[in-house]
């Protein structure tokens, strides 16, 4: 008798997964960057050549790089790969903004080991993608290289401005009003809630992780947004911040900065600093404080800005926009005030990153 043979249709296949080494370094970069498009005629020459050209005229360009390292930077455990691909990019992208000038182009270079399929490196080019078209910048270069162990991602972005319009930590006068876009510590204590997740799932790999309750914090964690609406909005109230700086490593180091490149002082009022509601109940929930969560938790990407007197009376009614206290003399240092009406000293306890 003849053996039958099995024709089960209902049997699943696992995707293919294609070895990185198949295609060539020329090969990966071309099947990467085959759908993304030019969004500017400044873009003269894109991918494909020994070097982008990009024409400029009488523009200033401001220039930002950043090195994301897995392990450091990222855990790919809970970071989706797509997720990672728009933050390398938003992260660039809020620096820019940050100067009060406008992202064009971007090069992205990888590093990657060898347990990286091809399959892999298009949902982390499909997040970048996106995060090009959503904030209308050109992808016009980088490279690709292996690595040792895990995965580099390093996001060089362009952007361009008048001169008149760009904006410097240094410009900070005393009696100018401290302002933040948005609200802070919500990327923190999205953290938290994945580290947790993570070290439950590794203890009960049957566990499922809990997310849904916590859509907001995650979101602010793994798919953060910079804020261009803030440059519209300076540029159509014909405002000029003073100075400014985005929100990366926590409200204290950013207001320190901003300190010492105006050799200025500072001070907060707590009351002033802005929160999201889950925020609070999470803070509650890890026996944390939200004023220690906004001054060192960091990656927010908020926008922190100083306004002269002049000008502060058309943001004060402006949704979204917290006025947390004034510029002093240096003399008097950088002073946050609590709710109780006590003062401490402000000092940098966020991201350290050497």
């Amino acid at each position: 008798m003849s053996e039958e043979k099995n024709t089960n249709n209902n049997s699943t296949e696992a995707p293919k997964q294609t070895p990185v080494s198949s295609l060539g370094e020329f090969g990966l970069i071309s099947h990467l960057t085959k759908n993304f498009k030019e969004h500017h005629a400044a873009t003269i020459v894109g991918i494909g050549d020994d070097a982008a050209v990009i024409n400029n005229k009488d523009k200033q360009t401001v220039v930002s790089t950043d090195l994301l390292i897995e392990g450091i930077h990222f855990d790919l455990m809970y970071t989706p790969l797509k997720h990672l691909g728009y933050k390398s990019v938003v992260v660039n992208l809020s620096d820019i903004y940050a100067m009060n000038a406008i992202p064009k182009q971007i090069t992205v270079s990888i590093a990657l080991s060898s347990r990286f399929t091809v399959e892999a490196l298009d949902e982390l080019y499909e997040g970048i993608r996106t995060a090009c078209n959503f904030y209308e910048v050109d992808l016009v270069g980088g490279d690709t290289s292996s690595s040792n162990k895990g995965l580099f991602i390093n996001v060089t972005a362009i952007g361009q401005a008048d001169a008149e319009d760009i904006v410097l930590r240094s410009g900070a006068k005393e009696g100018d009003y401290i302002c933040i876009s948005g609200d802070l510590g919500g990327a923190y204590l999205g953290l938290q809630i994945l580290e947790r997740e993570k070290k439950l799932f590794l203890e009960h790999p049957d566990l499922q992780p809990v997310l849904g309750d916590h859509k907001y914090v995650v979101g602010r964690q793994l798919k953060p947004e910079a804020r261009n609406d803030m440059i519209e909005l300076f540029d159509k109230m014909r405002i000029k911040p003073t100075s400014m700086i985005d929100i990366s490593d926590g409200l204290a180091s950013e207001l320190l900065h901003i300190c010492q490149r105006s050799k200025v002082g500072c001070r907060i009022f707590e009351p002033n600093i802005p929160f999201n509601e889950e925020v609070f109940s999470l803070c509650k929930q890890f026996n944390l404080s939200p004023i220690t969560v906004a001054l060192s938790g960091g990656e927010d990407y908020e926008l922190l800005f100083t306004i002269s007197p002049d000008d502060i009376n058309r943001l004060e009614d402006t949704h979204g926009i917290a006025i947390i206290g004034r510029i002093t003399n240096a003399s008097e240092g950088a002073k946050l005030f609590t709710k109780s009406g006590q003062s401490h000293e402000i000092i940098a306890q966020g991201w350290q990153h050497l």
